[in-house]
């Protein structure tokens, strides 16, 4: 299927690794262009040159008010201008109720939650008719996730925001959608894992809850988000969809 990505410019944030990363691999494979972000600037500069001469690295925090401009000017300065934007960030800090300190909570409402509200205002603004608002949510947008009492806590009201805005943008033509991993094989994931005492051990119990019996792989994730970003799901807004290869089992 030709998802008729080509040529066409998406900002992807988050995107230095994990799976704002291995979106946008999928969608320069497909033949758009992307506009990558990350807080550090030598691992956006060496993402951006592994990624190719299609993609450009901005190394900003999603927390900071003038990302969003910044990234829209980026986008126009070396491709002319955007067509989407997927909002990534790496998730909050894992802890129980009484484990996260308000310090936690307001750093992380700040960069998950504020900072893509923000950058979904500025693309909603700047769009035209095509365009998209993506963002990678998690699988506690249905049901809280044990240790991610933050994450539970945030997920769930973007993908309320995420719902009011395919209301509001959708008469312009504009699609909003949302993706929701929930045990992929990333940095993030193995790094959760790792703070049991058997990693392994939990790793293989979390693989027998999950119907498909394993990890999804990145590029797995990717090539979903990448299809939802693109004209070939002009029809589809205001959805969440799960990769979780069947870890959620209610419909």
């Amino acid at each position: 299927m030709d998802l008729g990505l080509k040529d066409r410019v998406y900002v992807v944030t988050g995107a230095t690794r994990g799976l704002g990363n291995a979106v946008a691999r999928e969608l320069l494979a497909d033949g758009a262009k992307v506009v990558i972000t990350g807080r550090d600037g030598q691992r956006v500069a060496d993402a951006a040159a592994a990624l190719g001469p299609d993609a450009v690295g901005v190394a900003v925090d999603n927390a900071d008010p003038q990302a969003p401009e910044r990234l829209i000017a980026a986008a126009r300065e070396h491709f002319g201008g955007f067509h989407g934007v997927l909002v990534s960030v790496g998730g909050p800090p894992p802890g129980f109720v009484a484990d996260n300190t308000d310090e936690q909570w307001r750093e992380a409402f700040e960069s998950v939650f504020l900072g893509a509200v923000r950058m979904a205002r500025a693309a909603a603004a700047e769009l035209t008719e095509g365009g998209v608002v993506g963002f990678v949510l998690s699988g506690s947008v249905h049901e809280p996730i044990p240790g991610l009492t933050v994450s539970n806590g945030l997920r769930p009201g973007l993908a309320g925001f995420a719902k009011s805005l395919a209301d509001e943008l959708g008469p312009r033509g504009i699609r909003v959608v949302g993706v929701l991993p929930a045990r992929i094989d990333t940095d993030r994931v193995r790094e959760l894992d790792g703070l049991s005492a058997d990693p392994q051990a939990t790793r293989t119990a979390n693989e027998s809850r999950i119907p498909l019996r394993r990890y999804g792989r990145p590029e797995e994730f990717g090539r979903v988000a990448a299809f939802l970003l693109s004209p070939a799901a002009s029809y589809l807004t205001g959805i969440m969809v799960p990769v979780d290869g069947g870890m959620r089992h209610g419909f």
